[in-house]
């Protein structure tokens, strides 16, 4: 069986709390070969890694990720609402997943959350990040934001991109073929055989997500997708097993 990519989305985040270290080290530890995350900015222009564009959900404050300062985000707690056993954890920066995966053939599934709050020279910075830590070839960038994705894509033509998108798209092989992108992350529902064989005929592979039904896995993998963003990497993992003796 052709190597699936098993992406953990915000890490294994179904048993730890979503996009924390803990997270990214277990989701290893289930066997993905990649990690999704969410990439924003502090106020002083440090890229840190949290979903939500502000902070009452995961991390039990008030106020934006864009009006705090790096060292106030590293003072919250980013694992006591998912469990009291990770109480402490703390919002990572991206530096400390590079750092985590440096020397591994672990992809990097990095999404740009500039939709909704527009994070000034946001692109330079994560592409300067990723020369610095020499990822080129291990990240794709992705973000629902798709002028985003072809910034990053003219900042940085050798760094793979991917668009994502929630609804159906009409021809999205073509468009994401406009776009140069090597990629689709689509939500899971709109994904076509049809659409999935055409986007590989373009050289352009799809990611769905977010998948965690075992039967919704298969399904996909049978249509000729090339990686899975998922909660659950484990499950993936022991699916692609059984599939591959």
């Amino acid at each position: 069986m052709k190597r699936i990519e098993n992406i953990a989305h915000r890490g294994a985040s179904a048993v730890c709390p979503e996009n924390t270290m803990v997270a990214f080290e277990r989701s290893l530890q289930f066997g993905a070969t990649g990690i999704e995350t969410d990439v924003q900015l502090s106020s002083d222009g440090r890229l840190v890694l949290i979903h939500d564009e502000t902070l009452s959900r995961t991390a039990g404050a008030e106020g934006w990720v864009k009006d705090k300062s790096v060292e106030e985000l590293r003072t919250l707690d980013a694992g006591a609402w998912f469990h009291a056993d990770f109480a402490g954890e703390r919002i990572p920066s991206l530096d400390e997943l590079f750092d985590l995966v440096r020397g591994k053939d672990i992809l990097l599934n990095l999404e740009l959350k500039n939709g909704i709050v527009s994070y000034k020279g946001m692109e330079e910075k994560l592409i300067q990040a990723i020369r610095n830590w020499g990822m080129e070839q291990r990240v794709i960038l992705s973000s629902f934001n798709h002028a985003s994705v072809v910034r990053c894509k003219r900042l940085a033509p050798e760094i793979r991109t991917a668009i994502l998108y929630m609804e159906k798209l009409y021809r999205p092989y073509d468009y994401a073929a406009k776009l140069e992108a090597s990629a689709l992350h689509p939500y899971k529902v709109t994904v076509t055989r049809e659409e999935v064989a055409a986007a590989l005929a373009q050289g352009i592979a799809t990611h769905p997500f977010t998948v965690n039904d075992p039967a919704e896995m298969q399904e996909l993998i049978d249509m000729g997708v090339k990686g899975l963003i998922t909660d659950v990497p484990d499950v993936l993992t022991a699916l692609t097993a059984v599939h591959s003796r």
